[in-house]
């Protein structure tokens, strides 16, 4: 089963995403912030990390840097609801997937499922 980290801290969309991948079938674990998810990434095997950029204490991009040290294997996807900031991510982070919010909760299944070659329907 495909592992994925959400580091993400508001809490009402944390929880919407989380579910929504966990009814996809992904094993999701959920933090609120970068600095919980560093030690997860260090400690445990996760295919994906899908973090907010915007996040106080560690920004999603610092965390994606150090995620790429700790855990080289595990693939990268932002979300983010500012436009200047998806341009630093794709700039500082070019092998990760930017989506920009709003986004429907089938977008964020389906771009998860690109990101690991799955067809449309091999999950949900």
């Amino acid at each position: 089963m495909i592992r994925i980290l959400l580091a993400e801290d508001d809490q009402a969309m944390r929880t919407y995403l989380a579910r929504a991948l966990e009814n996809a079938g992904y094993d999701v674990t959920a933090v609120d912030r970068g600095t919980a998810a560093l030690p997860l990434l260090e400690r445990e095997h996760y295919d994906l990390l899908l973090s907010d950029i915007v996040m106080p204490e560690m920004d999603g991009i610092e965390l994606a840097q150090r995620c790429a040290e700790v855990s080289p294997t595990t693939k990268v996807m932002f979300i983010t609801g500012f436009a200047a900031v998806t341009l630093r991510a794709s700039r500082e982070a070019p092998h990760a997937k930017v989506l920009s919010k709003p986004f429907h909760l089938r977008d964020i299944v389906m771009e998860v499922q690109r990101v690991f070659g799955l067809s449309e329907h091999a999950q949900l």
